[in-house]
Protein backbone atom coordinates (compact mmCIF):
# COMPACT_ATOMS: atom_id res chain seq x y z
CA UNK A 1 0.00 0.00 0.00
CA UNK A 2 1.78 3.13 -1.22
CA UNK A 3 1.20 6.77 -0.34
CA UNK A 4 2.69 9.94 -1.81
CA UNK A 5 4.73 12.37 0.27
CA UNK A 6 6.40 15.59 -0.81
CA UNK A 7 10.05 15.10 0.15
CA UNK A 8 12.15 18.26 -0.03
CA UNK A 9 9.82 19.56 -2.75
CA UNK A 10 9.63 16.36 -4.81
CA UNK A 11 6.76 13.89 -4.73
CA UNK A 12 7.92 10.45 -3.63
CA UNK A 13 6.10 7.17 -3.11
CA UNK A 14 6.58 5.36 0.21
CA UNK A 15 4.91 2.44 1.93
CA UNK A 16 1.94 3.61 3.99
CA UNK A 17 3.55 2.20 7.16
CA UNK A 18 6.99 3.68 6.43
CA UNK A 19 8.46 5.59 9.37
CA UNK A 20 11.10 8.31 9.40
CA UNK A 21 13.88 5.88 10.33
CA UNK A 22 13.05 3.63 7.37
CA UNK A 23 12.90 6.59 5.00
CA UNK A 24 16.35 7.77 6.14
CA UNK A 25 17.72 4.24 5.63
CA UNK A 26 16.22 4.16 2.13
CA UNK A 27 17.99 7.46 1.40
CA UNK A 28 21.24 6.16 2.97
CA UNK A 29 21.39 9.07 5.42
CA UNK A 30 20.29 7.42 8.66
CA UNK A 31 23.62 7.98 10.39
CA UNK A 32 23.95 11.66 9.61
CA UNK A 33 23.04 14.60 11.78
CA UNK A 34 19.82 15.97 10.44
CA UNK A 35 16.46 17.40 11.32
CA UNK A 36 13.18 16.14 9.92
CA UNK A 37 10.08 18.29 9.57
CA UNK A 38 6.64 17.02 8.67
CA UNK A 39 4.25 19.79 7.64
CA UNK A 40 6.62 22.37 9.17
CA UNK A 41 6.75 20.59 12.53
CA UNK A 42 10.14 19.36 13.71
CA UNK A 43 10.03 15.70 14.74
CA UNK A 44 12.30 14.74 17.67
CA UNK A 45 14.83 12.01 16.84
CA UNK A 46 13.31 9.88 19.60
CA UNK A 47 10.13 9.63 17.48
CA UNK A 48 11.80 8.68 14.17
CA UNK A 49 11.02 4.97 14.67
CA UNK A 50 7.35 5.54 15.53
CA UNK A 51 6.44 8.53 13.31
CA UNK A 52 4.82 7.44 10.06
CA UNK A 53 3.62 9.53 7.15
CA UNK A 54 0.19 10.46 5.84
CA UNK A 55 -0.68 10.90 2.18
CA UNK A 56 0.65 14.22 0.82
CA UNK A 57 2.65 15.08 3.95
CA UNK A 58 5.26 17.74 3.25
CA UNK A 59 8.52 16.27 4.53
CA UNK A 60 11.71 18.31 4.78
CA UNK A 61 15.02 16.72 5.68
CA UNK A 62 17.58 19.31 6.68
CA UNK A 63 21.13 18.10 7.12
CA UNK A 64 23.16 19.65 9.88
CA UNK A 65 26.50 20.76 8.54
CA UNK A 66 29.28 19.45 10.77
CA UNK A 67 31.87 21.72 12.29
CA UNK A 68 31.78 24.52 14.81
CA UNK A 69 33.88 27.43 15.90
CA UNK A 70 37.57 26.98 15.30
Amino acid sequence: NMITIVLNGETTQVESDCNIEQLLQKLNIENQRLAVEINQEIIPRSEFASQTFSDMDKVEIVQAIGGGCA
